[in-house]
């Protein structure tokens, strides 16, 4: 066989994992749906898994190359395939042994575009199984994220705060409103139904609890409950734990971005360094973002 001929049946990517579980609980933070499709796009600087429902809510998890052991890419662009998200999940769990690092080798594409996947921590069996992919259905909401002004409007606040938060504001069909102030510092959850139920995070009042905030003038967007609901829902226990800040941000016309951070450390090893602000090095972080369209465009505040 040729030289090319063997170039051209490489695989786009072979890259080998050291912490599954991490991988598992990034992805599980994005699944709000028992049947839900991904879109997986590949690229030199790692892999993106994104997720989405009818343009409104789009949710993307950002696995860069510093979180894999072993990282071979060899693609021209940016190959992209669908999978069902809540397959890929339950091969993944099938690897992840808790308390014990797995090394995982994931390879795309197999002889029929699967993608493979092979566990390499054992000399006495070898744990094999295949994805199938398929061609995306659709092209992913381009969300266009921009700035609401020239100072971020933005608020970080615990994980667990944030999620204990949104489950104690649901209604059947309701919206809640997000509202930030400058002065005093604080942020305002609102949500209507049968009643009103407001919660509020007030900067100075509990700085462990609210611990960073960015804003120059009021500003206030509400947003459908589910939509809201899914960016906190699913993350998993084990994350909650950790108690690390989500950071969100309202953009031009009123689009929330919501961010997480997943620890992906070995197991077998202590955590890496963790700042004050509760912020590990970028090589052990998986990074998930949610994009959430508002139900009003217009605002109390100016966004010129």
């Amino acid at each position: 066989m040729s030289s090319s001929a063997v170039e051209a049946e490489a695989p786009d990517l072979v890259c080998e994992l050291d912490n599954v579980q991490g991988i598992v609980d990034a992805l599980t933070s994005v699944r709000w749906k028992r049947h839900q499709d991904a879109v997986v796009e590949l690229s030199e600087h790692g892999i993106v898994i994104i997720v989405e429902e009818i343009s409104c809510l789009q949710a993307k998890v950002y696995l860069q190359r510093e979180l894999f052991v072993r990282y071979e890419y060899g693609a021209q662009g940016r190959p992209r395939f669908g999978v069902s998200l809540g397959l890929f999940v339950d091969c993944l769990k099938i690897f992840s042994v808790p308390g014990r690092s797995n090394i995982l080798e994931i390879q795309y594409p197999g002889p029929d575009m699967q993608l493979l996947l092979k566990s390499l921590d054992s000399v006495d069996a070898c744990l094999y199984a295949e994805v199938r992919t398929r061609i995306p259905e659709t092209v992913s909401w381009d969300y266009s994220f921009e700035p609401a002004g020239s100072i971020p409007l933005s608020f970080t606040v615990k994980s667990a705060a944030l999620k204990e938060a949104i489950d104690d504001l649901e209604w059947p069909g309701s919206s809640i409103q997000i509202s930030l102030q400058p002065d005093p510092p604080s942020v305002t959850l609102r949500g209507e139904g049968h009643g009103d139920l407001q919660i509020d995070f007030s900067y100075y009042a509990n700085s462990d609890l609210l611990t960073a905030f960015s804003c120059d003038r009021q500003i206030s967007h509400s947003y459908k409950y589910k939509f809201l609901r899914a960016t906190t829902s699913n993350i998993p226990g084990s994350v909650i734990k950790d108690n690390r800040g989500s950071k969100l941000t309202i953009g031009r016309g009123g689009m929330l971005k919501v961010q997480h951070l997943v620890s992906v450390s070995k197991p077998s090893v202590p955590h890496t360094h963790v700042d004050s602000a509760g912020y590990q090095q970028p090589s052990r972080i998986a990074y998930i973002e949610f994009f959430v369209k508002p139900e009003v465009e217009d605002d109390t505040g100016n966004d010129s």
